[in-house]
């Protein structure tokens, strides 16, 4: 019988797909933990000590902040993937906030013994290397969006990169939130999304936003989430259900 903590990496994507010899060079060094929303897994200039891996619905943001308060998300990562020295060798400074955007139960173990686990396995070195250059390329297409894309295409991405993770039609996401992730201020997000509910795209309702036709906000949403897509689609063998959600992965031999 699985024990509990193998139970929990089902919840785990990345995990979910080692190999039995894999999973068991990690097991034996993970806890369960659970984070509430606004908590701080690690934040910008300090030591990463931990590689934190979401289950089921949490979701963790990496998030820039200014000298002048202003922030914003260049990252979210969910059941999906792993936060933090995935590729360092553990304790080097960290260069962003990874903050806890939706509360739930995360599986983390010290930096070093993952880095000590990849030394041990081909296979487990290669997964890390796939996902690390993934989680890049959404850092990446992150940084052209926000720069090139008006904010109603960056707000539609951003809802379905969310929603690829919660596997939901109910975001569980404030306004106040979302303009935070987005760097724009509260009260022009919110003539946005009024605009977008008129559209019959999402109902916004206290403490939630519902995406009503994901088709359509596929089709008028800018490139940068399909592009992302097609990456991890590429080298992580992500798998996506028939409505477009993340539900598995199949890395390439």
């Amino acid at each position: 019988m699985p024990s509990a903590l193998e139970r929990c990496c089902e919840g785990n994507l990345l995990l979910n797909c080692l190999s039995p010899a894999d999973r068991g060079l990690l097991l034996p060094d993970m806890e369960r933990v659970e984070y509430q929303r606004g908590e701080t897994l690690f934040a910008a200039g300090s030591e990463v000590d931990f590689i934190t891996f979401p289950l089921a619905q949490t979701v963790v943001t990496l998030v820039i902040s200014m000298i002048d308060g202003r922030s914003a998300e260049t990252a979210t990562i969910g059941r999906e993937g792993a936060v933090g020295g995935v590729v360092s060798h553990g304790g080097l400074p960290a260069s962003t906030h990874a903050l806890i955007q939706i509360a739930g139960p995360v599986l983390r173990m010290e930096s070093v013994r993952l880095q000590e686990a990849k030394r041990r396995s081909e296979t487990l070195r290669n997964l890390f290397t796939r996902y690390s250059d993934c989680l890049l390329a959404q850092v990446l297409q992150s940084v052209a969006c926000n720069a090139l894309h008006p904010i109603e295409e960056r707000c539609l991405r951003w809802l379905l990169t969310l929603q690829d993770r919660l596997d939901s039609d109910v975001l569980p996401i404030t306004q106040e939130s979302l303009a935070g992730m987005l760097g724009v201020q509260r009260t022009y997000l919110t003539r946005i999304l009024r605009m977008l509910q008129q559209q019959g795209l999402i109902e916004v309702g206290r403490g939630r936003i519902t995406i009503l036709n994901r088709t359509v906000i596929e089709e008028v949403a800018c490139e940068c989430h399909a592009s992302v897509k097609r990456h991890y689609e590429t080298v992580l063998g992500a798998v996506y259900s028939p409505s477009g959600r993340l539900i598995a992965l199949q890395p390439p031999d």
